[in-house]
């Protein structure tokens, strides 16, 4: 059981109290400051396994990753609206300080996403795009050049600020959408999408994400492309872990940890071919593996692809390992 006598955790610990108890997590100094703290402290390789914190520790972990996602909000609402402000925002990204962290996280999905799907896909949907959709954005600029992009988020003003960064663009105007809406409520729409992206802060905890999970299981399409936003180690204290059997439904293809200062673990998942789905004790879920095939970490920084020589892929685990 790992508690505050942890020396990380005691740290994260520390920076939660210091964060819960500022007045505004809207971009400052203060803010700006803290988070940073937060992030490099978690940064670094850690065998901190978060299902086994203490209860206190794991209430301070659900808060803090909260606390995150309001934080997370407000900076892309912030640097949306001063994109906004320029002719022609899709020229200016870079003012995003985390720039960078997405043009290697969309790198990376997309590498692994033609492995397993080699076919371009026609229609991508990407669910929690926020005011601020880089992923949607990088991915169809540089990427999925002639793929349609259907963003959902819940807030209207989100998608609002959405709208303005690309209307500018002819292209991506023309080939990206924005639709305000809860998730739970697409149902048949979500059959026309080859990969469905589920941001990583769509379920803030474990049982609202799986909620989330069954939904997209019960109304993808058979064969379609899940693409997860997880986290790993001492990360798990920013974001929401995806574990495998949370993916009840899909068949788990690959997992992907990286090692540098992007944050996200990447899950890629194919919708099982049984059309009927049930959450009610259906074997529906993967294989449950021993840990130790889920804490390879696969992305090395110098590489601007995937290194496939250390990449854990389930299908083929799966295929030669019948028990």
């Amino acid at each position: 059981m790992v508690c505050e006598q942890d020396p990380l955790v005691r740290k994260i610990r520390d920076l939660y109290e210091r964060i819960s108890s500022l007045s505004s997590l809207k971009p400052s100094e203060d803010v700006n400051t803290l988070f940073t703290q937060l992030v490099v402290a978690c940064i670094p390789p850690s065998l901190v396994d978060v299902t086994k914190l203490c209860k206190d520790i794991q209430d301070m972990r659900s808060k803090l990753i909260r606390l995150c996602g309001e934080a997370e909000g407000h900076l892309e609402a912030h640097f949306s609206t001063i994109l906004a402000s320029h002719e022609n925002p899709l020229r200016h990204l870079d003012i995003f300080p985390y720039y960078t962290n997405y043009l290697k996280l969309s790198q990376l999905e997309f590498d692994i996403l033609t492995k397993h799907c080699p076919n371009v896909p026609n229609r991508v949907a990407f669910v929690g795009s926020g005011p601020l959709p880089l992923t949607s954005i990088v991915l169809a600029s540089f990427h999925l050049t002639t793929t349609t992009f259907d963003n959902y988020d819940i807030d209207p003003l989100a998608n609002s600020k959405a709208i303005q960064l690309v209307s500018s663009d002819p292209d991506l105007s023309r080939r990206m959408s924005f639709h305000t809406t809860n998730i739970f409520d697409v149902t048949h729409a979500l059959k026309e999408y080859d990969v469905v992206f589920l941001a990583a802060l769509v379920g803030m905890d474990k049982d609202e994400k799986v909620k989330v999970i069954d939904h997209l299981a019960k109304h993808m399409n058979p064969g379609a492309i899940l693409m997860l936003r997880s986290a790993h180690g001492a990360r798990a204290f920013l974001y929401p872990v995806v574990d495998p059997c949370d993916l009840r439904g899909f068949e788990v293809l690959s997992i992907f940890h990286p090692t540098d200062e992007v944050i996200n673990s990447v899950v890629i998942a194919r919708k099982s071919p049984l059309e009927k789905h049930s959450t009610v004790q259906q074997p529906l879920g993967p294989m449950k593996l021993p840990d130790k095939f889920f804490d390879i970490e696969m992305f090395n920084p110098l590489l601007n692809h995937v290194n496939l020589m250390e990449e854990l892929d389930l299908e083929e685990h799966l295929s030669s390992n019948p028990f």
